[in-house]
């Protein structure tokens, strides 16, 4: 018993580390006057396990173990531009993430070149 509340100790440990702001809120990219902060979505899952036994033939034992997963995906970006900041939300998956930052840097540089013609 005494295994497994370590193990679990252990684990919990990891998630806390793991998940900080910087988790949830990405680095700022920078393109063509435009600041993008991306959010992420985190999730995980974990469990821990022991058991013992005896066997009048084979004597006892004991044994434990854990295992989880988890996962991140983007949810959103932060834009910041010279008209203001807005929140673009991604509808789902890395593609459709580089889809978001590769939109809105085209509107960007359209929206700069219409300026230069003004």
């Amino acid at each position: 018993m005494d295994n497994i509340e370590k193990l679990f100790d252990k684990a919990v440990g990891e998630i806390e580390r793991m998940l900080n702001s910087k988790t949830v809120v990405g680095e700022p990219i920078r393109i063509e006057g435009n600041t993008l902060i991306p959010l992420v979505n985190v999730g995980f899952g974990f469990g821990v396990g022991s058991g013992e036994g005896t066997e009048p033939a084979k004597g006892t034992g004991h044994g434990g173990g854990a295992g989880g997963g988890g996962g991140v995906k983007p949810v959103a970006l932060i834009v910041i531009n010279d008209k203001g900041v807005h929140v673009e939300s991604i509808k789902s998956g890395v593609a459709s993430a580089f889809e978001k930052i590769a939109e809105t840097a085209g509107k960007a540089a359209a929206s700069k070149a219409g300026e230069a013609t003004h």
